[in-house]
């Protein structure tokens, strides 16, 4: 009966302390404060040193609750990474969350080396374990504080803090494998083993990917055992990954990306489940790690550690971020942002569990400075997100007019979604932009009836406008029902920053760009062009390559395209300085 007893307890217990933080966050809202901080704070208040007096100090537990925990939270943001996203930005960002991982490594190691008086290889052991920033936590604040951020620092962003996880696990591992071999580890080992590691993991991740999207499609399975599918098909190919001594962590988020990408049936409900999933990991993770924390034993190494933190914010991660965007032409207002970005969370706490797991010397001075380094990071860039981005010009103020969709997947069709709109008084479809040709108006509400589309019914305001559209296209309708700002920066999104008469040559248009085309092409203007390409019937937002730009069809009449966009694919090189004449040649061929 004790038993039972203290079965209730310790359930009613955890579930309080949850309802605690969900409220305190109302109040975190107000201040700008970080979520998760509080979700921390709570766990500390019900520690051994808080009024809870809880004692927790099973780090074998803590590894496993924290494993699971990420291996969500990273195939979640697998899932929300859209293939559209990596355009333009793939190379830096891969680049910031490998090699930049391990320059700040390196870097905070060095000062940490300095700080704590440590040898050099645990002194890199604590600068990997710090190395990483917390997705969740960045795009959090910034959604708490109103924020939109511009493209390119947005999708910049989105995949570092991802992809970077598993580079900062996998580094941490092989660290402490190296400090807990007596003999030591060699050079060529040590790179071989990384090599098999991201190697084992990439492929293990997509071959996982094609599995469960697979999976999904020909099995019929309810909504909430689907969700509980695609968890456990993630979760097997973390743990076989693993086995394999491969990169878990890596495998996991890479077979998010692939399912997310894929023409997942109840997708967008199975995202919903989720995300109620991601929060529940966060949050038990932080409340666990709050419970482990002793603040008695973190005192003692607080100026040292509060030195760390302060290097890896203002020196550290801006000169690994500086090398690794710099030769991608990133301007200096969005380099000083993505190293201001730098916001460290849960998964350092994490990481710092694995010397005390191993039992390490120094493990516990490692883990104590983390947790503050991660405290001070929280505090102090989660609580100047907002400012920073206003300051250095990289985010566009939320509006909270911004367009509404309701996305319903249908049953048995693979190819197809049903989506809904509000139409506003100032939507664009009203002011006569046409609906793309791969999107079907299918059914109006209006005054609490249903109307079915006819030749002489139109939209009119106040209408809520269901349509039918590919589920990767689905986004490219938000333009027409957005307010008029939101709708112009939807529109270049989709068609480019440049808008051509149909008639102008083609010719003109790559000898501007630079572009290659065939000589038998040269005297076509673009309607003809585009004639060429689709034999048949062409629709609004037809796209035709032609090397680092794209021409879309925009505008269309009985007789073709009548107006086209061009959208530029590159931020480098000779192309961005051309597109720098923006002015000049829209004067020549019309732009709108």
């Amino acid at each position: 009966m004790i038993a039972i007893h203290h079965t209730y307890w310790l359930l009613g217990g955890a579930a309080a302390l949850l309802l605690a933080g969900i409220g305190s966050s109302l109040i975190a809202r107000r201040f700008g404060a970080p979520l998760l901080l509080v979700f921390l704070a709570l766990g500390m208040l019900a520690g051994v040193d808080g009024p809870g007096g809880i004692r927790f100090d099973d780090y074998t537990t803590t590894y496993q609750i924290g494993s699971l925990a990420l291996a969500i939270i990273l195939f979640d943001g697998g899932l929300r990474t859209r293939r559209e996203s990596f355009r333009g930005v793939l190379a830096p960002t891969l680049l910031l969350a490998t090699v930049g991982v391990v320059i700040t490594a390196a870097l905070t190691g060095l000062a940490a080396r300095w700080l704590f008086d440590l040898g050099a290889v645990e002194g890199l052991l604590l600068g990997a374990v710090v190395a990483s920033t917390d997705a969740a936590a960045v795009f959090f604040l910034l959604r708490a504080g109103g924020l939109q951020l511009r493209s390119r620092i947005g999708a910049t962003l989105e995949i570092e803090s991802s992809a970077n996880d598993p580079v900062a696990v996998l580094l941490t591992m092989l660290l402490a494998e190296y400090l807990a071999t007596p003999q030591g580890i060699a050079p060529a080992q040590f790179v071989l083993e990384l090599v098999s590691q991201f190697g084992i993991g990439a492929l293990a991740g997509t071959l996982g990917g094609f599995a469960i999207a697979a999976a999904l499609r020909r099995m019929s399975l309810s909504g909430g055992l689907a969700a509980l599918f695609l968890v456990a098909g993630a979760l097997f190919a973390f743990g076989v990954t693993g086995a394999l001594h491969g990169s878990a962590f890596l495998a996991v988020y890479v077979a998010g990306v692939i399912v997310g990408n894929r023409n997942v049936p109840g997708f967008v409900n199975l995202l919903s489940v989720l995300d109620a999933g991601t929060w529940l990991c966060q949050i038990v993770m932080f409340l666990v790690l709050g419970l482990l924390a002793a603040p008695y034993q973190i005192i003692k190494v607080l100026w040292p550690a509060l030195g760390l933190a302060a290097f890896l914010m203002l020196v550290g991660r801006p000169l690994a971020v500086a090398a690794c965007l710099a030769p991608f032409r990133y301007g200096k207002r969005e380099i000083g942002f993505v190293a201001w970005v730098g916001l460290r969370g849960a998964v350092g706490i994490f990481l710092a569990s694995i010397p005390m797991l191993m039992g390490l010397p120094h493990a516990a001075l490692i883990f104590n400075a983390a947790f503050i380094v991660v405290l001070a990071s929280l505090l102090v860039q989660g609580w100047t997100l907002g400012l920073a981005a206003r300051l250095l010009d990289v985010a566009l103020p939320r509006r909270d007019r911004a367009v509404r969709r309701v996305e319903l997947d249908l049953p048995g069709s693979l190819e197809r979604e049903l989506v809904g709109y509000a139409v506003a008084s100032d939507a664009s479809v009203l002011g006569g932009a046409a609906v793309p040709g791969w999107a079907q108006l299918t059914m109006i509400v209006r005054g609490g009836h249903i109307l079915m589309p006819e030749p002489d019914i139109t939209l009119a305001a106040g209408d809520y406008a269901y349509l039918l559209a590919p589920p990767g296209r689905v986004y490219r309708l938000d333009w027409l029902f957005a307010p008029p700002e939101e709708a112009r920066e939807a529109e270049r999104e989709i068609f480019g920053e440049f808008s051509f008469d149909a008639n102008v040559r083609l010719a003109d248009v790559a000898e501007f760009y630079a572009l290659p085309i065939r000589a038998k092409d040269a005297p076509l203007t673009l309607a003809e062009h585009f004639a060429r390409k689709f034999e048949h019937t062409i629709e609004v937002g037809d796209r035709v390559r032609l090397g680092p730009v794209t021409l879309i069809a925009r505008e269309l009449s009985d007789d073709g395209v009548t107006r086209v966009g061009l959208k530029l694919q590159s931020f480098g090189g000779a192309l961005v300085g051309r597109a720098r004449l923006g002015n000049g040649i829209a004067k020549l061929f019309g732009r709108n």
